[in-house]
């Protein structure tokens, strides 16, 4: 059974950052040096039937089918990060020791957990999370995962609309650099954010 230190359920703006900030700590800290990362995404986001015109960086009138490309070409950059079509059907276990398994009988273990799969629905079988309203949607009807601050416990995390934050998406994708902050930052056993600067000649 494939091993990894993350498993990122979810492969929308919140599920992606999170799994690109956590690649990008490579070559940064020692303690991130041989880890490995997996986002396992479906065949639909949010972010498919967008139309971005305020989001600071991306050009107005970006569709948001094409940024999902962009942004998922870019995570596949990375070595240290691999993603993977397909749906989750039962996650269990606890902080390193999680078993993710997957509709087609795939399984993965991990040590870490973390949920983005939108405020649709949740019906992945065996975490026990606390599913309740969503308290920051338009809309009625769409739910989170009930965290504090992004950790539901230990080991395992939730990003993006999942956690309850607004229907942006620069909402949902900082949700997910926190998140991964926040993973590092265990790891190393202190406050740590993950930062490029220019190389100087």
């Amino acid at each position: 059974m494939e091993k990894y230190d993350v498993i990122i359920i979810g492969g929308g703006p919140a599920g992606l950052t999170c799994g690109i900030t956590l690649a990008s700590s490579k070559g940064k800290f020692d303690f991130t040096e041989n880890r490995r990362y997996l986002i396992i995404y479906g065949d639909y986001s949010d972010l498919d039937k967008a139309l971005l015109n305020n989001v600071p960086g991306i050009k107005k009138g970006t569709k948001g089918e094409d940024f999902l490309k962009q942004i998922r070409k870019q995570a596949e950059e990375f070595e240290n990060l691999n993603l993977k079509k397909g749906k989750v059907v039962k996650a269990e276990g606890e902080k390193g020791s999680f078993i993710v398994h997957l509709e087609n009988g795939e399984t993965y273990r991990s040590d870490y957990i973390v949920i983005a799969t939108g405020f649709h629905s949740f019906d992945i079988q065996g975490l026990n999370v606390e599913v309740v309203p969503h308290k920051k949607s338009p809309r009625q009807g769409k739910i989170m995962i009930k965290n504090e601050n992004g950790k539901v416990r230990e080991g395992l995390f939730v990003a993006g609309l999942a956690a309850g934050v607004p229907t942006m998406f620069a909402c949902a994708s900082g949700s997910g650099a926190e998140v991964a902050c926040d993973i590092l930052s265990e790891w190393a056993g202190k406050t740590v954010v993950v930062h490029d600067v220019p190389e100087t000649n």
